[in-house]
C-alpha cells in the first residue's frame, strides 16, 4: 500500500478532495494541518487515514516529527505534496530529508521559486519576457528607468503571487519605495500592457500534458489583490494552437513532471519599443501548483472532469485519462462589499441558477480574490460575458 503525505488539507476548503482520493483508490492518506481534529468538518476526517496537528505549518521541526511519525508507523513515503506555493520550499526540504524522489528536491525546486531564474526557462522556449532587474540602490532603478520608461513594477523576486508588488509610476514613487523596502531581494519589471493569461494543468510521471486549459484575466490581478478591485476571468473552450504550442514547451524546459502547473503570460494590447507588438506573447511568472482559490474547481466544471482523483491516478499508477473536451466557458466574478449591485445574490440565482457551480464568501486568507463570489459556466462567450455585466452591473 502506497503512503502519501498530504500538507494542509484544510485550505482552501476544497483540498481534502487530494487525499479522499488517494483513499478511495486504496492508499493511506496522511494528513498533517494545523486544526485540531475535533474541528474538522467530516469531510476531512473520512478523507484522512490518519490526522497529525501540529501548532504550526511553519515549524518545521513539528513537520518533520510529524513526518517522521507517519513513516514510522506506515513505511517509506511515496509522495508528499501540499499543492500549495507557501509550502513550496519546505515540501521539497521534507522529501531531501525523507528521500522521497517523487518530486522536487530543496535544489531543484528553486529553478521556479524565484522569478529572475524563471525568465532564462521562458527564454529558452523561445518566450520572450519583460526586461528587468534586480536592483541594489536608488541609482541602478534610475538607470532601468532610463531604459525602458515608467510605471514600472516592482515585487519580491521570492515571493507568493502578486503580494508586497508595487506600481511605480513616477519618480517620487520610486523614491518613496526606496525609502520604506530594503531593495535587496525584489526584481523590477517593466510595465506591460495586456491582459494576463494562464495555462494551467497537470502532468503525468513522464511530463506529458494530461490536462490543459487557458484563463484569461479581465482585471490585473495586481489591481485585485492590491487595490481592492472587483475580479473577473473565464476560460476558454478552445486554446490558440500557437499559445498551446509555446506554454508546452515552456513547460518541458522547466522538466515540470507529475505536477500542476500555473503559467502566467501577458497577451500584448499596445507596442511597446524594445519588448514587442499588441498580440505578442510575453512570459510573465510560473506557479508550479494549481492556480489558486476555487480555480482547480473551475477546471473540473470546464470539462466535467474530476482532477482531484486525477492527480491521485497519476500519481499511483501514472494513469493519463481519455480525450478531455472542453465543453463549458467557466466564469469567475469576484464582487466587492464596498459596491452596490443591481442585481442581488438572489437575483443572480434566480437569472443564472441552471448555469451556477458554485458560490459563496471568500475566506478570510482568500478575501484578496473578492469578498463574494460567483462561479458559473456557459457554452458560449456572449452567455459568459453577459453572465459577467450583470454580476458587476451598479444599483
Amino acid at each position: 500500500m502506497k503512503n502519501f503525505v498530504f500538507i494542509s488539507p484544510t485550505f482552501p476548503d476544497t483540498y481534502y478532495q487530494f487525499p479522499r482520493a488517494w483513499k478511495e483508490l486504496g492508499g493511506n492518506s496522511l494528513c498533517i494541518a494545523e486544526d485540531p481534529y475535533d474541528y474538522l468538518s467530516e469531510s476531512v476526517k473520512q478523507a484522512c487515514t490518519e490526522y497529525y496537528q501540529v501548532s504550526s505549518l511553519s515549524d518545521y521541526d513539528q513537520v518533520y516529527r510529524a513526518v517522521a511519525w507517519f513513516a514510522h508507523k506506515y513505511g517509506k513515503i511515496d509522495w508528499l505534496e501540499s499543492n500549495n506555493e507557501f509550502w513550496l520550499e519546505q515540501d521539497a526540504r521534507l522529501r531531501t530529508d525523507f528521500n522521497i524522489t517523487t518530486g522536487d528536491d530543496e535544489v531543484s525546486v528553486m529553478r521556479f521559486k524565484k522569478k529572475s531564474t524563471m525568465k532564462a526557462f521562458y527564454q529558452k522556449a523561445g518566450v520572450k519576457t519583460a526586461r528587468y532587474i534586480l536592483p541594489t540602490c536608488l541609482e541602478d532603478a534610475e538607470a532601468f528607468v532610463r531604459e525602458v520608461g515608467y510605471p514600472m513594477i516592482a515585487k519580491p523576486d521570492d515571493g507568493v503571487g502578486a503580494n508586497n508588488t508595487y506600481k511605480i509610476r513616477n519618480e517620487d514613487q520610486l523614491r518613496e519605495f526606496f525609502d520604506y523596502n530594503d531593495p535587496h531581494g525584489y526584481i523590477m519589471e517593466e510595465f506591460i500592457t495586456g491582459e494576463i493569461w494562464s495555462f494551467d494543468g497537470l502532468t503525468d510521471q513522464n511530463g506529458k500534458i494530461i490536462y490543459r486549459t487557458l484563463h484569461v484575466y479581465k482585471t490585473q490581478v495586481m489591481d485585485v489583490l492590491n487595490d481592492g478591485a472587483e475580479n473577473y476571468f473565464y476560460s476558454l473552450r478552445e486554446i490558440p494552437e500557437e499559445i498551446d504550442q509555446k506554454a508546452a514547451e515552456v513547460l518541458r524546459q522547466f522538466g515540470i513532471k507529475a505536477r500542476f502547473f500555473h503559467t502566467e503570460y501577458f497577451m500584448m494590447t499596445q507596442d511597446k519599443e524594445g519588448l514587442g507588438k499588441a498580440g505578442d506573447l510575453v512570459g510573465l511568472e510560473v506557479n508550479m501548483r494549481p492556480p489558486g482559490g476555487y480555480i482547480l474547481d473551475m477546471m473540473n466544471y470546464e470539462c466535467d472532469v474530476d482532477l482531484y482523483r486525477m492527480y491521485a491516478r497519476m500519481c499511483m499508477y501514472n494513469e493519463s485519462p481519455a480525450e478531455i473536451s472542453h465543453s463549458w466557458h467557466c466564469v469567475f466574478a469576484g464582487r466587492r462589499d464596498y459596491c452596490r449591485y443591481a442585481d442581488s445574490r438572489e437575483d443572480m440565482w434566480r437569472k443564472y441558477g441552471q448555469n451556477m457551480c458554485m458560490q459563496g464568501r471568500m475566506p478570510g486568507i482568500l478575501q484578496g480574490m473578492a469578498d463574494e463570489y460567483y462561479i458559473a459556466r456557459f457554452r458560449t462567450m456572449p452567455e459568459a460575458e453577459e453572465f459577467a455585466v450583470n454580476a458587476f452591473a451598479k444599483q
